[in-house]
């Protein structure tokens, strides 16, 4: 397994510096090397033929969005011309005209960036178009891969506005297998005496059987992660019940919590400025408030 050069969440990179105190965070999680570039722009090093090669982020996501559009004409059957790249909620100014610049070198003419809860909301709009009478509140409750945001959007007659948004771009699925990665390296070397961090390959597989149980638990009360010569042929294996894993995964939860409470506050001061406080909204956010504790 090549992991040094299997490169992801360049998203994570697009439009930032190196000397980011988040970057900074997330590359001792990355299996890839990444190092300061021109203007502090963070590059993703390479190895191909046996020379290292850097590429800036903004390469990697356009040859990402080359290969979406060969498959979108594959399956169209036409040439595609114009494109709309959603982005994270929390993209911020330099970010997405990075975003756009890339669909630019893709050949592709990106009439617009969109955030993401806006697309899930316009889907669900055009979904109900049909059917909706009068103003509609819709709440997207967003908790992905690597990043969450809560959107609170209306919709009136085809019109679309956003509310109130808050969110947290390092809070997701990612975040939750970090931490379980970094609880098992230190069980391993608690009870072997050795470190696996020095090892990319042993890392990966561990990460792999981390978010392998991860799905499991969603389901199942236990589950055991066995990875034969996990380092050094020493075979790791762990039963991993589920009050472990919320034990393990609880400040997450906290965090959730603490963005849906600045959500709230959003809500209720952009009522207040407009003195519209609606007795739907509120209601709805007291749903969302019970759903969220249930879940916890």
């Amino acid at each position: 397994m090549n992991t040094i050069n299997i490169d992801f969440d360049a998203k994570c990179l697009i439009g930032r510096r190196f000397s980011d105190a988040s970057i900074q965070d997330d590359i001792r999680h990355w299996p890839f090397k990444v190092t300061p570039g021109p203007r502090d722009k963070p590059m993703i090093t390479v190895q191909h033929k046996g020379e290292d090669k850097e590429f800036a982020a903004k390469e990697i996501f356009f040859m990402v969005l080359i290969k979406m559009k060969e498959i979108a004409e594959a399956y169209l059957g036409s040439t595609i011309k114009n494109a709309v790249v959603t982005v994270l909620a929390y993209f911020n100014d330099s970010q997405r005209p990075a975003t756009k610049d890339a669909g630019v070198i893709a050949g592709l003419n990106v009439i617009r960036i969109i955030i993401e809860p806006t697309i899930a909301a316009i889907a669900y709009g055009l979904d109900k178009k049909a059917t909706s009478v009068g103003e509609k509140n819709l709440l997207i409750f967003d908790l992905g891969g690597g990043t969450f945001d809560v959107s609170l959007l209306t919709i009136d007659e085809g019109i679309f506005e956003v509310k109130a948004t808050v969110g947290d771009t390092h809070l997701g699925g990612e975040d939750f297998d970090n931490r379980m990665v970094n609880h098992f390296v230190q069980e391993f070397k608690r009870k072997n005496k050795k470190d696996i961090t020095r090892n990319p390959i042993s890392l990966r597989r561990l990460r792999t059987s981390c978010k392998r149980a991860k799905r499991t638990l969603s389901s199942t009360a236990q589950t055991t992660i066995k990875i034969d010569s996990l380092y050094e042929g020493i075979e790791f294996t762990l039963q991993s019940p589920e009050p472990d894993l919320k034990s393990l995964t609880w400040i997450f939860s906290v965090s959730a919590w603490s963005q849906f409470r600045r959500f709230s506050n959003s809500c209720w001061t952009f009522s207040m400025e407009r003195n519209c406080v609606r007795a739907s909204t509120l209601k709805m956010l007291l749903y969302m408030v019970l759903l969220f504790r249930l879940l916890s």
